[in-house]
């Protein structure tokens, strides 16, 4: 059989300079976890195309629209000029 050591286990060293006796702190403990950033939405280049092709659209009727009231207000055209007039079914008859 093996016999054991005379002087028995060495003890564990656990400070990171043996010249100092506290043993290291956990880096755990010293640094916490760094902040969860929040994610940033990035979207593919697919999606990204149709918002800008709407959007595009979207500005150009509106450009249109504005335009087209300005120069009838410039000449003086106003919807009330007209009158409508709906008829519901044939001869007249009530709605």
């Amino acid at each position: 059989m093996a016999r054991p050591h005379p002087k028995g286990k060495q003890p564990v060293n656990l400070a990171s300079n043996p010249a100092s006796a506290a043993p290291r702190a956990s880096r755990i403990r010293r640094d916490p976890p760094p902040a969860v950033k929040p994610a940033k939405i990035v979207l593919e280049p697919d999606e990204r195309e149709q918002w800008e092709v709407t959007v595009g659209i979207l500005a150009f009727a509106l450009a249109i629209f504005v335009i087209t009231i300005a120069f009838a207000s410039y000449w003086g055209w106003s919807p009330s000029d007209y009158t409508v007039e709906v008829n519901c079914g044939a001869q007249g008859t009530d709605c």
